[in-house]
């Protein structure tokens, strides 16, 4: 039986379900005419040999996903799992559906079906003689991370969210985080004032055994910490008085980009530039009551959010826990 992974949602809208082998009809029409479709390649796509048989075969593991408009079946994907990582395969959407969101919205349900289930990444393969898919995946966050002739393999890592009770906490979850960051690592944090971004950027500098004490950098706009070591320095900067990216760019910090470890406040919409492969973490405050975190009143949930090949396999999960 099908499972809503979106709330029904209104006419001209997209509904994304988790179904199994029972849906396997409505999958293996999906598959064949989206495949059908594309551009005739040499070899083949293995897609087109599919048989009702065979993808209730392939939904009888880990099932897959079956998106509809207005009630009809126009996209699909089967889940492969394999270790810590969730599978996509045989995505297709139907021509008439195509530009309409249905891929993204399968990509999105896919992603929170992944998370769900408790994996830490996606993965899929890609042909190179279809370059509007692979710039499609890229939009959805993932990365070429293996090549095998004209077959890509592309993965995306998985949010990871944890809470931290205070700010100690908040400092410890910076110490972990920079046992895996190296040079040219850009971090960029969001939240409210007061969320705890200068905090964990503290835990960093303590973790990268940098010189001097972490502070704000509001009105400095940012400050470079040499390594006490022979690690990379930390470069602290803060976006919250900048007007925008020209103003980012009039800092010159993608000149000690490669460098150094890079970590922006307030660094959403405006530092994503600065690199392909970065941290973007976002603190939020919750105003704990007795049932939550021993009753503080100020625990944080914090998101990591992982872009690019360089983090596919960092395990930040382990870091994080």
């Amino acid at each position: 039986m099908s499972q809503p992974v979106n709330e029904a949602a209104p006419v001209g809208t997209v509904q994304v379900s988790v179904v199994g082998p029972e849906d396997a009809e409505a999958v293996h029409a999906v598959i064949e005419e989206g495949f059908r479709d594309r551009p005739e390649l040499d070899p083949p796509a293995p897609a087109l040999e599919e048989t009702v048989a065979s993808v209730a075969g392939s939904l009888a593991g880990a099932g897959g996903l079956l998106a509809r408009l207005d009630g009809e079946p126009v996209g699909a994907l089967v889940l492969d799992p394999d270790g810590a990582s969730l599978g996509l395969r045989r995505v297709a959407v139907v021509p008439r559906a195509q530009r309409r969101g249905v891929a993204a919205a399968l990509a999105e349900a896919a992603a929170e079906t992944a998370s769900r289930q408790g994996f830490r990444r996606m993965h899929l393969t890609a042909r190179t003689e279809l370059p509007a898919t692979v710039r499609f995946w890229t939009r959805m966050g993932f990365r070429e991370v293996a090549r095998d002739g004209t077959l890509l393999t592309l993965a995306r890592e998985l949010p990871i969210v944890c809470e931290v009770a205070d700010a100690r906490a908040a400092r410890a979850l910076g110490e972990r985080l920079a046992r895996v960051l190296r040079a040219g690592d850009v971090v960029i944090l969001t939240g409210d004032l007061g969320a705890g971004k200068t905090t964990l950027t503290q835990g960093i500098g303590v973790g990268l055994g940098v010189r001097g004490a972490v502070t704000s950098p509001t009105f400095v706009i940012s400050r470079i910490h040499p390594s006490l070591g022979d690690g990379p320095p930390l470069v602290h900067a803060d976006a919250y008085r900048l007007g925008g990216v020209a103003e980012l760019d009039d800092l010159d910090l993608d000149v000690s980009v490669a460098d150094s470890v890079t970590v922006v406040e307030w660094g959403a919409g405006v530092a994503e530039g600065l690199a392909d492969d970065r941290l973007e973490i976002a603190i939020t405050r919750s105003h704990g009551d007795e049932s939550t975190a021993g009753g503080d009143a100020e625990v944080r949930r914090v998101r990591l959010t992982p872009f690019g090949a360089r983090w596919v396999g960092a395990d930040l999960a382990d870091v994080v826990a």
